[in-house]
């Protein structure tokens, strides 16, 4: 038995060798490159190099969101109307008249304060734009998430008593 497995191997790798499957020790071929060739190549290396010319590009390391500024770059409030924000205010009353035009507007606490045009008023650097028959328009300026300062108009409107 030791006999018919002895040539039954010895076979099988006669058969390998046969089909070529059994490959000898590979060799390395290399090429000899003279140093003129070699510097040349070098040197269209160095030309490929890419370099990053950030004129008239939008830097790719800056956010684009804007970042929130710290609490003393921001306009501190003047007057209490600076101290609250516009929709927190009613507007009760209009008086136009030849001197010009006024209106109250009431707070969250009751109080009544008189603004007319040019007026600061809200957390967003608010102005009393104008006061009309039966409504005030409040332009507040405000930053967009990319950082630009865009203005708003808010249009207050007389509340009706009953």
């Amino acid at each position: 038995m030791v006999i018919f497995v002895l040539v039954h191997v010895t076979a099988s790798f006669a058969v390998q060798d046969a089909k070529g499957s059994h490959k000898g020790p590979k060799i390395k071929k290399t090429l000899s490159i003279d140093k003129e060739a070699q510097d040349v190549l070098e040197k269209q290396k160095a030309k490929k190099k890419y370099v990053y010319n950030p004129a008239g590009k939008i830097d790719p390391f800056k956010t684009f969101i804007a970042q929130e500024e710290s609490i003393e770059e921001k306009k501190k409030p003047k007057t209490y109307l600076e101290t609250l924000d516009i929709s927190q205010f009613e507007l009760v009353a209009i008086i136009i008249g030849e001197d010009g035009s006024w209106a109250m507007v009431r707070d969250a606490k009751g109080l009544g304060h008189v603004i007319r045009k040019g007026t600061f008023i809200g957390l967003n650097m608010g102005v009393v734009q104008e006061i009309k028959d039966h409504e005030v328009i409040i332009r507040e300026k405000y930053k967009s998430f990319k950082g630009k300062l865009d203005s708003k108009d808010i249009i207050k409107k007389l509340v009706a008593k009953e």
